[in-house]
C-alpha cells in the first residue's frame, strides 16, 4: 500500500512560483539541433529559465538522444522546464510550426539579418545548431530566415550557449518592452499541469512513495 506524505507549502514559496509562472512566454522557445554536449545544453536550459521560455525542443535526428542533462550547469533548470525531444526534422516542425509564426536560425550566410532586426515579440522559434557544424542545411531550408549575432571580433562564432544567451536576452529585451510580462500569458490547462508537476495545487501538496 502506497504511503501519502502530505506537506505544506509556504506562502512565500507558492507566491515566488505563481509569478514565475505568471510571467512564462508560451510565445517563445529554443530548438537545439545535435548539440552535443549535455553541459551545453543545461546551460541553453537555464538561460531559458531566466528569461521565461517554458518549452525547449531537442532534436536530435544525427546523434543519440540524450539520457540526461548537465546537473551543474543547469542549477536543476531541467525540471521547472518542458523538455520536448525529437530524433525526426519533420515531426518537430510539424509541431513547431503549429505553435510559432516564424523559425529562424543562427547561421552566417549572405542572406542572414541582425538579430536585433528580428521581430522577437511575435511567436518564434530560435534554432541553435551543433557545436562543430552549426545548423544543418535540411533545417536551414526549412526555416523562414537565418539571423547573426553582430561581431567585430576576428573569431566569427560564439560558444552555443553563449550566442543563445545574446539571443535570448534581445528577445526578453523586446518583450519586456511591449509588456509581455505584464499580464499571465499561460493557458488554464497548462497552467494547471505545470503547478502540478511543479509540485502545488494550492497550499498543500502530497506526494506518494
Amino acid at each position: 500500500m502506497p504511503i501519502v506524505l502530505i506537506y505544506s507549502m509556504t506562502p512565500e514559496r507558492l507566491d515566488r512560483l505563481n509569478g514565475v509562472l505568471n510571467k512564462r512566454q508560451p510565445d517563445l522557445t529554443v530548438v537545439l539541433e545535435n548539440v552535443f554536449d549535455p553541459h551545453n545544453i543545461s546551460a541553453v536550459m537555464r538561460t531559458c529559465d531566466a528569461v521565461g521560455i517554458q518549452d525547449v525542443y531537442i532534436l536530435n535526428n544525427k546523434i543519440p538522444p540524450h539520457k540526461k542533462w548537465g546537473a551543474k550547469s543547469s542549477s536543476s533548470a531541467a525540471k521547472w522546464l518542458t523538455m520536448h525531444q525529437f530524433t525526426d526534422a519533420a515531426s518537430c516542425f510539424a509541431e513547431l510550426r503549429s505553435r510559432y509564426a516564424k523559425i529562424y536560425t543562427t547561421h552566417l550566410s549572405s542572406d542572414a539579418v541582425s538579430l536585433h532586426v528580428l521581430n522577437l515579440t511575435e511567436p518564434v522559434a530560435l534554432v541553435f545548431g551543433n557545436e562543430h557544424s552549426g545548423v544543418s542545411d535540411e533545417i536551414i531550408a526549412m526555416a523562414d530566415g537565418n539571423f547573426i549575432i553582430p561581431q567585430v571580433g576576428i573569431i566569427r562564432s560564439l560558444n552555443i550557449s553563449v550566442a543563445c544567451a545574446v539571443t535570448l536576452y534581445e528577445a526578453f529585451r523586446q518583450k519586456n518592452l511591449a509588456g509581455h510580462f505584464d499580464t499571465a500569458k499561460l493557458e488554464d490547462a497548462t497552467l494547471n499541469a505545470l503547478r502540478k508537476s511543479w509540485g502545488f495545487l494550492g497550499n498543500d501538496s502530497s506526494l506518494q512513495i
